[in-house]
């Protein structure tokens, strides 16, 4: 079922969404977006349309707004006053559609940087203009304001500036946090994302649903097969169709995989990060075996492309079970193994415990999802609040933490990934045989010996291949449990085999925009072990 947005006026749209989050309990922003309709037959002053996507605290209902932007100089008013993570997300907008954003407390690029010029996401801006960044900025633009809302001065009050990142081995990715430090405290941050940005939103543009996979996969990379899987879905949605039975089964499987893949890339890093190089490799290398079973499904290693709409692109090879089993058999020995050095260490707990909380309110007003929510006791999981694939079928529990700090945030983590294996371990008892794909020529390719061997297939694979599936007239969004929180893709189709628009919905995106905030008043050290936990992947970050 398709999500109908909710069409305001915008004046009232501070007050609307200000009821929907107070009365109606919509208190999870999940995103903002907009939509150039510059090629829709429609009057002069609704070129730009705003998107709000708003979950109830119930996590069950998605609420969607939409408003025209009569002027985009203009603009609308901001809502960062009512939640923490509407401002990064209207700074994206600003970016991306040069819409302005009234009273909005720091109104500046963040994806792109400050020298370029025009907005990226309109649909008159050619997408091949590339444009060259020759200097970088200070970032003392938010520094400054926030040393003074904290009656604190550079010179008077003998603080350093330092940076941490962009080029360096503990941010984690291409991430620069520029912190003002007393001693070792970091009394005030500001943070500074964009240096992997390449257009994601921009490329599927320009290319057909299918085309779109391989861009997926370089999303979240230490899961990509879980990308693959949430845009899939999000387009067999809109087409109303249901993958059969062996199909489903099969995404469980490779998703979960996924999910504990990218928790041992977390985990190992992290524990690298405070000297623990024993646990990265007990950790990090069940992780190679289960790349050597991916690379033998899929025929790739870290961006495997596996999915199509409508399926996959083949069924599993034969002798898989044992392969898997074995892999599972390494991790669950590598978690084991890590959890006995860690578990009572005085070290670990003391450089972990009560560092960089998160309680469950500052956790949704943050706009936190996945792990980094549930660590701060919030009881919130798609594959719980909203079941799809069946999961509510399996017996699986969801892992919650208390304090929502730095040691809740990575030991959610490791009671995950054995959750992950038990889910893995029923859908393979459970797997039945047949198709692993929807039986329809609109949508999945004919047979290579059909192809071959007669014109009417031959021309329904060039039409697929060219063409690519038609999707039907409508906008949606879709949302998926991955590895590193809620990962959803709103998108608008114009009937072609080409969207109109795609828009993701980024988990680190969020928890990049809190790591500032949860790092003040605690050392650097602490610093780079908080980022860790948080697990920022800077390709779903930057896109």
């Amino acid at each position: 079922m398709l999500n109908t947005p909710i069409i305001l006026q915008s004046s009232e749209l501070f007050q609307t969404i200000t009821h929907a989050k107070n009365v109606l309990g919509f208190t999870l922003l999940l995103d903002i977006t907009a939509i150039d309709n510059l090629h829709k037959k429609r009057p002069a002053s609704t070129r730009f349309e705003l998107v709000y996507i708003l979950r109830h605290a119930a996590f069950k209902e998605t609420l969607l707004y939409k408003v025209s932007v009569a002027d985009e100089t203009l603009g609308v008013e901001s809502i960062s006053s009512l939640f923490g993570s509407a401002e990064w997300a209207e700074r994206e907008v600003y970016d991306q559609y040069g819409i302005h954003f009234i009273n909005h407390p720091m109104l500046k690029r963040v994806l792109n940087h400050m020298q370029f010029v025009g907005h990226p996401l309109r649909k008159d801006y050619t997408i091949t203009k590339g444009q060259y960044c020759t200097s970088s900025q200070d970032l003392m633009d938010e520094m400054k304001p926030l040393l003074k809302h904290r009656n604190l001065d550079l010179n008077n009050d003998n603080l350093m500036v330092v940076n941490l990142g962009p080029s360096h081995p503990a941010s984690h990715g291409t991430i620069r946090t520029l912190a003002a430090l007393d001693g070792e405290t970091i009394v005030a941050a500001a943070a500074e994302i964009g240096y992997l940005h390449r257009g994601f939103e921009k490329s599927c543009e320009n290319h057909n649903y299918n085309q779109i996979i391989p861009y997926t996969d370089r999303l979240n990379y230490c899961s990509a097969i879980m990308n693959n899987i949430a845009f899939a879905k999000t387009v067999e949605e809109m087409m109303g169709i249901t993958l059969p039975e062996r199909g489903i089964y099969i995404r469980i499987i490779v998703a979960e995989l996924s999910r504990v893949i990218d928790h041992l890339v977390c985990l190992a890093a992290g524990l690298l990060d405070m000297g623990g190089q024993t646990n990265y490799w007990y950790l990090y290398n069940p992780r190679d075996n289960a790349y050597d079973f991916l690379s033998k499904l899929t025929g790739a290693r870290l961006t495997n492309s596996y999915m199509r709409i409508g399926g996959m692109a083949h069924d599993l090879y034969e002798g898989w079970e044992g392969d898997l089993r074995d892999v599972l058999t390494k991790i669950d020995f590598g978690i084991t193994e890590s959890l006995k050095m860690i578990t009572h260490n005085r070290i670990f707990n003391d450089r972990l415990q009560n560092i960089s909380p998160v309680s469950a309110k500052q956790a949704i007003d943050y706009g936190f999802t996945g792990p980094n929510l549930r660590a701060s006791g919030v009881a919130y999981d798609l594959r719980f609040a909203k079941p799809y694939y069946g999961y509510e079928t399996f017996d699986f529990d969801m892992v919650i933490g208390s304090v929502g700090d730095t040691y809740d945030r990575m030991m959610v983590r490791f009671d995950e990934m054995n959750e992950s294996m038990k889910i893995i371990r029923q859908a393979m008892s459970r797997i039945p045989d047949g198709d692993i794909n929807v039986n329809d020529r609109r949508i999945t390719m004919p047979a290579k010996g059909c192809v071959y061997g007669g014109i009417e297939d031959m021309m329904n694979q060039f039409k697929l291949v060219i063409e690519g599936v038609h999707v039907p007239k409508g906008e949606h969004y879709g949302s998926f449990e991955a590895a590193n929180g809620e990962l959803g893709f709103y998108i608008v189709s114009d009937g072609s085999g080409t969207p109109y628009k795609v828009k993701v919905r980024p988990p680190s995106f969020y928890h990049m925009a809190a790591y500032p905030k949860i790092i003040e008043n605690y050392q650097v050290a602490d610093a780079i072990l908080t980022l860790g936990s948080l697990n920022i992947i800077a390709g779903e970050m930057d896109r």
